[in-house]
């Protein structure tokens, strides 16, 4: 709870003790019943100024008078304490969304995802584990405060807005994921992020097998539809458990025992144009590399030690996370600063 809350919260407990105390006050001075102490603390504290309702004594003249100036004080309380609570939300609402604005602008080769449902969140809180750098947009405002909560660089707005998807920084991204509600908005977005990026790598969300000819027409450069998806790896977890859960381990980031990882070849790796029996990745980092993939698009399997690795390919191995990250500096060396 943060502190224009907390002191509007005093505040208001503050202003019903005194109007409790009012009511017992003249309850047990004046020997007055419920209702004529409710409403003669309710006259007095607001100030209204109507007569009494039953003759009052001396002492209870003098405790009006005390309620008064309580009175008086704490609606001056209460009222500053809303008008801060106001004020305050605004200017960090706008700030926030200053800030926002601000980290999205820097952004470069980064992801957009569109939708922020189910598949939406699942997807960013996935990536979010990795160094790609995602900024969400969302229509509904029934997320919103769910995407405060998970830390989101997000823009509140339509994804098929042309508009939108600039503030996304569209020009400068390196792909976009459409899973938006229905197929037909999907459709809809990859033609308008196509024509604002030709060069975007789009992955799009079909629900129904017959838009996934329409979300490739539009420009989608792959399309996913999360019901086959789950069909097909409900049979493999009957027909392979071992295999399954072995990928499970595999391709779970959280996991520190055992990944699989795809690492692209800078052209100017030591390891470029030298054989893997040469090259001394088995033994400097005990990894296990399944497959390389070569820069026309060709995959080679199970590499025999003779192959060799070319800027442009993408490794793709087995191991612990640690040996992964020296394979990914041994392939990706950083220029010294």
């Amino acid at each position: 709870m943060d502190n224009s809350t907390r002191h509007l919260v005093v505040s208001i407990l503050l202003a019903v003790t005194v109007f409790i105390v009012g009511v017992i006050g003249y309850m047990i001075i004046e020997h007055w019943g419920v209702l004529d102490a409710i409403y003669m603390t309710a006259i007095t504290l607001s100030t209204v100024g109507y007569r009494e309702v039953n003759p009052m004594s001396l002492a209870g003249r003098v405790f009006t008078v005390v309620l008064v100036i309580m009175g008086v004080g704490f609606v001056l309380y209460v009222t500053g304490a809303l008008v801060q609570f106001m004020v305050e939300g605004r200017v960090r609402t706008l700030m926030g969304r200053r800030r926002l604005s601000r980290n999205i602008k820097r952004l470069k080769n980064h992801y957009i995802i569109c939708g922020y449902g189910r598949i939406g969140r699942v997807l960013y809180r996935d990536l979010k584990q990795s160094p790609i750098e995602t900024v969400v947009l969302e229509q509904n405002m029934d997320y919103v405060q769910a995407m405060d909560e998970d830390g989101v660089l997000y823009i509140h707005g339509d994804a098929t807005d042309e508009d939108v998807l600039v503030k996304a920084g569209i020009e400068q991204a390196a792909g976009l994921v459409a899973v938006l509600g229905s197929d037909a908005d999907n459709v809809f977005l990859v033609l308008t992020a196509r024509q604002l990026n030709p060069k975007l790598h789009i992955v799009a969300r079909a629900s129904h097998a017959r838009a996934a000819a329409k979300l490739k027409a539009a420009g989608a450069n792959k399309v996913e539809s999360p019901y086959e998806m789950g069909a097909v790896r409900m049979a493999q977890r009957i027909l392979r458990p071992t295999v399954t859960s072995f990928l499970d381990l595999a391709l779970a980031r959280q996991s520190n025992e055992i990944q699989m990882e795809e690492i692209p070849v800078s052209p100017d790796s030591e390891l470029v144009d030298v054989m893997l029996k040469d090259s001394g990745i088995r033994q400097r980092f005990n990894l296990i590399l399944i497959a390389i993939k070569k820069a026309d698009g060709e995959m080679i399997f199970n590499p025999s030690f003779e192959a060799r690795l070319n800027g442009g390919d993408t490794v793709i191995a087995v191991g612990g996370v640690e040996n992964l990250r020296g394979l990914d500096k041994a392939l990706n060396p950083r220029p010294h600063a």
